[in-house]
């Protein structure tokens, strides 16, 4: 069994106690985007890119609990070698928003997981697990009055309890101009586009002035 195999096995547990906008979906559906750029990036190494993607969620502080091991448990109990292991950490560790106090990208893998990461978060797919995320903290669907922050510490980011519609001012129409590789640029126009149409759609329904 291969390494990609075997965590896959690993974590399909784990991955469904998280909720629909970080489950093994979401996952898959990141696996795909990052095969698609790398059918462009061809240097890329493609195990360390796709182990980062299965292991990139594992270690959330949205979802941490005790007793689920970490990203570097599992890469341990596969007996992944010590190098290998070390690069998917430092991809893994490039890939969160942290509103807005990213880690620097220091290889191709990790823009691509970060790119691949990130297209999930956009468009309708990106709608769907925003609404779903803020449906499971309680969040409001939207609040017009709300005020969206511009700058702001990784703990600032997490601990407000925004409307998920601040949250697309706040990080998803961001994600378009911070896309790191050719081919994610070109995918994440589109669906930025989509996500604008959807909000003016939505201030509509709810009789808000556009």
């Amino acid at each position: 069994m291969t390494y990609i195999q075997q965590c896959a096995e690993l974590t399909k547990d784990l991955y469904s106690k998280f909720d629909a906008s970080h489950d093994m979906d979401h996952i898959l559906r990141v696996l795909q985007n990052a095969r698609t750029i790398m059918e462009e990036e061809r240097t890329a190494d493609r195990t360390a890119v796709e182990l980062a993607v299965y292991l990139h969620d594992i270690d959330d502080p949205k979802y941490a609990a005790a007793g689920n091991p970490s990203a570097a448990d599992l890469l341990k109990a596969m007996n992944v070698p010590a190098q290998l292991a070390d690069h998917v950490l430092a991809i893994i560790r490039s890939v969160s928003f942290n509103g807005g106090n990213e880690e620097p990208i220091m290889s191709p893998e990790a823009a691509i997981v970060r790119d691949a990461d990130r297209l999930d978060a956009i468009g309708a797919v990106g709608i769907a697990r925003a609404f779903a995320f803020g449906g499971a903290r309680g969040r409001k669907l939207y609040d017009w009055e709300e005020s969206s922050r511009s700058s702001m510490t990784e703990e600032e980011y997490r601990s407000k309890n925004t409307s998920t519609v601040t949250h697309f001012h706040e990080k998803l129409f961001l994600l378009k101009d911070l896309m790191v590789t050719e081919r994610g640029r070109q995918l994440a126009q589109q669906r930025h586009t989509f996500m604008e149409a959807f909000l003016k759609q939505l201030e509509l329904e709810t009789g808000e002035r556009l």
